[in-house]
Formats: structure tokens, C-alpha cells, sequence
């Protein structure tokens, strides 16, 4: 089952008040009583199970990595590199060729 997007109540009417989550606290909102037809409120049974928990989408653990030394302690089955915004175009450019070395997948 797929999980909702979990938007604030009446997103759709003021743009001020954006799509993050906010809980429903009004005495009479429908929302917050879980009346028919109103968006779906976040509840202990939509969480995901504790084997995928915090995983990246691929399914690999999402690792920062700023230089080759960070690279070289992965374990390429269960770990992918994401390099730092703060790396340049050279470093970077040594960060992938030995990633492809040591078969780590770089998320970006």
C-alpha cells in the first residue's frame, strides 16, 4: 500500500499555509475526527518496516563522502556514496573514477 501524502488541513485553500503537516487540533474539525472523505492524518500503522527504515529509495544506506580515504571504508553491497556539495569538479571527477573501481554507487 502505497502511503498518502499527508497535507494540512485545507492546504488547497490558502497558499500560505503550504503542504506540510500540521495536525488538525479544532474542537470541530473533521479532519482531526476522521470523518469520511477528509485527507488521511499520519498514524503509527503507515510507518515503514524496520529492515527498510531511513534506506535510500535504491535500497543502499546513503553515505556522505567528502575524499577517496571516505570512499575506500564502504561496503559496496549495503552502502552508496553521495559526495558532498563541497567537493570540486576535480576531486569529484577522482571521487567517480575510483567509486567505478571499487563498484560504489554514487547517489548524485
Amino acid at each position: 500500500m502505497n502511503k498518502p501524502k499527508f497535507r494540512r488541513q485545507e492546504w488547497f485553500r490558502y497558499k500560505k499555509l503550504g503542504t506540510k503537516w500540521r495536525k488538525a487540533r479544532g474542537k470541530t474539525s473533521k479532519t482531526r475526527r476522521y470523518e469520511g472523505r477528509k485527507p488521511a492524518m499520519p498514524t503509527v500503522g503507515y510507518r515503514t518496516p524496520k529492515e527498510v527504515r531511513g534506506l535510500h529509495p535504491s535500497g543502499y544506506q546513503d553515505v556522505l563522502v567528502s575524499n577517496i580515504k571516505e570512499l575506500e571504508g564502504l561496503d559496496p553491497e549495503k552502502e552508496a556514496a553521495r559526495i558532498s556539495s563541497r567537493v570540486g569538479d576535480r576531486k569529484r571527477e577522482q571521487i567517480l573514477t575510483k567509486a567505478k573501481e571499487l563498484g560504489v554507487k554514487i547517489l548524485n
